[in-house]
């Protein structure tokens, strides 16, 4: 089995009580645009291999990284969700933080929805991301990657949501019915801005939701819905750290990359994925 960061862990820092709990989830049902997202996962672990131990200076791997075998993402999509629930539910009542890896971002309802059930605690989502996917059941699906964060909003459960670049209306009237707490992506960009402050209200315990198509394609092409005027990979990340900043982070995701055979993309979607593990480190 393919495990995260293999080449530099030792073998104490690979065993199941490891802090950080990999959870890779190859699915691909409701693409829309372009694909590959199937294979997301496998290339996101294949290449952090070449990844270094030290990120801003800690070393997150030191805390453990645990890799699950792939979800099952064959038959019904309610049941997958419901596989990937168990999983992140399973993760977190164990004290540790789930990491899923995508696949496309449909995923993040059951990800999220475990998590939820295991903490019983107002949790709110901190979204990076082109779209937001706040569609109604979209092309006649539910469990849709374009109505992933609408089916969480129905749960109850807070956005904040940063880089949003491709919106329609259904979408926007969403955003004002679910109290959704937004800054697009032109304002970021044009602005340069690398921290914003959420609301007073927005939960302390913190869901990072994190679509690769949220960078600029300059900097992120290998995805299936590329948008022009995205964000960098530094102001991404920035914009997370400072977000998670007197909060916890309780779990992840790292969705959409659709592997095209250029290793640099990939690298970049397991780097994201350790600075994600590295904010999550007091």
């Amino acid at each position: 089995m393919s495990v995260f960061l293999d080449s530099e862990l030792t073998q104490g820092e690979r065993e199941e009580d490891a802090r950080f709990h990999v959870i890779p989830v190859p699915l691909e049902r409701t693409v829309s645009y372009g694909s590959g997202t199937e294979a997301g996962p496998a290339a996101i672990i294949e290449a952090s291999n070449e990844l270094e131990r030290l990120c801003k200076g800690a070393e997150p791997c030191a805390e453990g990284i645990y890799t699950h075998a792939p979800v099952d993402c064959t038959g019904p999509l309610p049941e997958v969700m419901e596989r990937i629930a168990s999983q992140t539910e399973a993760a977190v009542k164990a004290g540790k933080i789930p990491v899923t890896l995508g696949g496309e971002h449909s995923l993040s309802f059951g990800a999220v929805s475990g998590v939820a059930r295991a903490l019983k605690q107002p949790i709110g989502i901190v979204q990076i991301d082109a779209h937001a996917d706040l569609r109604i059941a979209y092309q006649g699906e539910k469990h849709s990657h374009a109505s992933v964060m609408h089916l969480l909003a129905e749960e109850g459960i807070r956005l904040a949501q940063f880089g949003v670049r491709a919106l329609c209306p259904q979408e926007a009237e969403s955003r004002l019915d679910n109290n959704v707490f937004y800054v697009d992506a032109e304002e970021l960009v044009t602005g340069n801005l690398l921290s914003v402050e959420l609301p007073e209200d927005f939960p302390e315990l913190v869901y990072v939701s994190f679509d690769v198509d949220g960078l600029d394609p300059s900097q992120m092409p290998a995805t299936g819905t590329p948008v022009p005027g995205g964000l960098s990979f530094y102001q991404a990340l920035q914009l997370v750290e400072n977000a998670l900043n007197k909060r916890r982070c309780v779990g992840f995701d790292v969705v959409e990359l659709a592997p095209n055979g250029e290793a640099a993309w990939d690298f970049t979607a397991a780097q994201i994925t350790y600075r994600l593990m590295a904010a999550c480190c007091p």
